[in-house]
């Protein structure tokens, strides 16, 4: 009944989403795809993809989830109307909170 779901936006769908817009997202995802998980840019493309999609108030029960992440993000980037610019800055927004909060973090560790 349920496909594979994932509670946010999965690191495997990022290949897939790649060619879903124009040549600044293509490089964008290929910046990101194969660093390693834990990379601030591979988490900040997430946080942006997890914010975009609306992966917080996605319901495991819901028609959206059933379908799974992957065609949820694929149908939320041909919805989207704005530039591929506007991605961009989405991520910068998303790459700028994931390097504060880890500036915050590594304070408190060596504190």
């Amino acid at each position: 009944m349920y496909t594979s779901n994932e509670l946010l936006f999965p690191n495997y769908a990022i290949s897939v989403i790649r060619d879903m817009r124009g040549p600044e997202w293509r490089d964008l995802v290929d910046s990101v795809v194969d660093l390693p998980d834990d990379a601030p840019e591979k988490l900040a493309f997430v946080l942006m993809m997890v914010e975009f999609d609306g992966c917080m108030e996605c319901e495991t029960d819901s028609y959206r989830a059933m379908r799974g992440c992957v065609l949820c993000a694929t149908q939320t980037l041909r919805r989207f109307r704005g530039s591929d610019r506007e991605l961009l800055e989405m991520y910068a927004q998303a790459l700028d909170q994931i390097e504060e909060y880890l500036e915050r973090e590594k304070i408190r560790w060596i504190a």
